[in-house]
């Protein structure tokens, strides 16, 4: 009996719908607001209707802001209010589906979710994409502009305007969209709601009074967001009648449908069974599934023009769905959309398998990892120390971070991660090399590449444009700092008595590693740091060698600042010398810039105690018997090899930690 009940419940069940509409069968989809059209197939899944959803009823909008300051709190509270998900304690970041996201707290991937609204007797879809705050993941926030008509600018109450506030700001701004400001965490003992609203109207040029003050947290005026965002944000300029034109703005991967394209609809509609082709790789498809996301995947039978949602039409690679990319129907050719810059790679590292059995293993699993994150650029590479690996390029330190981090959580690989390199370049003078490579200017991505200064007319770095908001009282350490790092100051605005906005021009190499952790523990952890790339200058590089017994060690050459070159060179002399195993003679370890040594230090030799069987007696006797000693040294040092172990390279070439 229990059995048959539990099979009714499956098949034929009716549950009460939500806002006490007629009841619907209970399926696996996710609960929706019972007043949306929606249609069941054969097998009882709910299919939505989408085209009760006209453009003048569509708002497509992202939430941007600084790290922390509660976007994933306020997309939780919409989802919350608009009936998408159920009111549970449990709600806390539902976009957030990474483990690495959860753990640290921060969005890494965009995420987009469909809401219905119900204003003034209208029924709106909304949809909403929550982005991550973090500098090295601004490529994922432009991205998400491209498919939004506004946005909802977050701004902590307590902490005020930071850099990535500003960055994103005018991410928006250059983009054209409606911006709404809104005052998050007004519930905090230290809120002041009245000074941001003074920064946003001086930076941003936007009046108090359009200022939303809000607790995401408690949902303390969070259905004023929804309201402003249907009053403000104007709906998608597009018709359902033109042709079919969709901008893909990300993609996933998954192992049992392929690639899974998240897409805008600028033009037409799309339904299963129609044939597609990509503007940029010519290749024809056939659409086997779309949907919308709430945030969980929600079949419909079509998406029509200025929807978003996602689309399966048998891709077998994240590549074939090239982000940017226009879709359009077979024999209906349209002029593709502007689409993004392909991500650039700010810092390069090496990776390599703790042990040379787990290649293919790590192999594999970086294959898959990169389909998930298109960012990421992987070449092979191999080292005589550390054996075949790959050169791996990512936007910045966290995004190296969170990526290593992921290969660890969902494929359980332990790899070696060199340290961060940058890419540089030389532009070439001599005839020959220009041959070579059939250009005058080359990237430079491993030293070993570094070409001679006399076949080079100049070296060439990249820089960024930083972005600095402090309290104005550690303003004097902050511009020390920077001078240090080869910073040159561009601007200085004070952004109200408290808080001064630092804007410097840095070389990208000083700033990578540990310029972040330097300016935190400088500031108390008060000042935030954004930067934006700002092309190469010219720059007096050098390629700086480490010796052991004369004999050049590849894996530990760098390209380095002229200036910076001696106080680098005897950090490595010292590190090396304290991680490689004293032998039986002495080892010179030298940093070298061509034929000039600026540093050295000396591992000493073991040796034997060769007088000790000389009590007394004449000297001679002693010192015949040292002098015999330091020959034998002298001869094992010139036929002697200086084999230096694995796991002192991994100590020497492993991003230093605790610096």
């Amino acid at each position: 009996m229990a059995l048959a009940g539990r099979a009714a419940l499956r098949w034929g069940a009716r549950l009460p719908s939500p806002r006490g509409a007629a009841a619907a069968p209970l399926c696996r989809a996710a609960w929706l607001p019972a007043w949306g059209g929606r249609r069941y197939s054969s097998r009882g899944e709910e299919k939505l209707d989408m085209s009760m959803y006209p453009v003048e009823s569509i708002r497509n909008f992202s939430i941007i802001a600084h790290v922390d300051h509660g976007k994933s709190t306020l997309a939780d509270r919409l989802l919350e209010i608009t009936g998408t998900i159920s009111k549970t304690d449990r709600n806390k970041q539902v976009l957030d589906k990474l483990q690495v996201e959860r753990e640290r707290g921060i969005t890494v991937k965009a995420q987009s979710a469909s809401l219905f609204y119900n204003h003034e007797g209208i029924n709106y879809l909304l949809n909403l994409i929550d982005t991550p705050g973090h500098v090295d993941f601004s490529y994922e926030v432009s991205r998400s502009l491209s498919a939004c008509q506004g946005v909802i600018l977050v701004v902590d109450a307590n902490e005020g305007i930071q850099a990535q506030t500003v960055a994103n700001f005018y991410l928006a701004f250059e983009a054209q969209l409606s911006i709404i400001p809104v005052i998050n965490k007004i519930d905090l003992k230290n809120a002041d709601p009245e000074r941001v609203e003074k920064q946003i109207e001086k930076l941003f040029d936007i009046p108090t009074d359009e200022c939303i003050r809000i607790s995401a947290k408690q949902g303390t005026n969070v259905e004023k967001v929804l309201q402003k965002v249907i009053e403000k944000i104007p709906p998608p300029q597009c018709n359902t009648a033109d042709p079919l034109k969709a901008l893909v703005f990300d993609s996933t991967f998954d192992h049992y449908r392929g690639v899974v394209a998240n897409i805008a609809l600028f033009g037409g509609e799309i339904a299963k069974g129609h044939k597609i082709v990509s503007a940029h790789t010519k290749k024809r498809y056939e659409v086997h599934e779309v949907g919308i996301l709430t945030p969980d995947e929600q079949p419909t039978h079509k998406l029509y023009a200025g929807q978003v949602g996602y689309l399966i039409a048998g891709m077998k690679e994240v590549a074939e769905a090239q982000i940017g990319d226009t879709l359009f129907l077979y024999k209906q050719p349209v002029e593709p959309l502007p689409g993004f810059k392909s991500a650039k790679p700010m810092v390069f590292a090496g990776m390599y398998p703790i042990d040379q059995t787990e290649y293919n293993n790590l192999k594999s699993a970086l294959e898959r990892l990169t389909l998930n994150d298109s960012s990421v650029t992987v070449h092979r590479d191999s080292s005589l120390a550390l054996g075949a690996g790959w050169r791996l390029g990512f936007l910045g330190l966290l995004h190296m971070e969170v990526f290593n981090q992921r290969l660890e959580q969902e494929y359980n690989m332990s790899v070696i991660l060199t340290a961060p390199t940058v890419p540089y370049k030389a532009v070439l003078s001599s005839a020959k090399l220009i041959k070579e490579y059939g250009k005058d200017q080359i990237t430079i991505i491993n030293p070993a590449q570094f070409p001679d200064k006399l076949s080079v007319s100049e070296y060439l770095e990249p820089t960024v444009l930083g972005t600095i908001v402090t309290p104005h009282e550690y303003i004097g350490k902050i511009i020390t700092l920077c001078q240090d790092r080869r910073a040159v100051q561009k601007d200085m605005l004070y952004i109200d008595e408290n808080r001064v906005m630092l804007k410097y021009l840095f070389p990208l190499n000083e700033i990578v590693v540990d310029f972040y952790d330097a300016l935190k523990s400088l500031s108390s952890g008060y000042a935030s740091f954004d930067y934006e790339d700002a092309g190469y200058q010219s720059a007096d590089l050098i390629k700086m060698d480490i010796l052991l017994n004369g004999n050049p060690v590849e894996e530990l050459a760098t390209i380095i600042h002229n200036d910076k070159a001696r106080a680098a060179g005897k950090l490595l002399c010292e590190r090396l010398k304290e991680t490689i195993p004293r032998q039986l003679f002495e080892i010179a370890i030298q940093a070298a810039i061509g034929k000039k040594i600026i540093a050295r230090e000396t591992l000493k030799a073991y040796r034997k105690n060769v007088v000790a069987k000389c009590y007394g007696g004449d000297i001679t006797r002693r010192m015949k018997l040292l002098k015999r000693q330091a020959e034998g040294k002298r001869l094992m040092r010139k036929i002697g090899n200086v084999e230096v172990p694995r796991d002192a390279f991994i100590r020497v070439l492993k991003r230093e930690t605790d610096k």
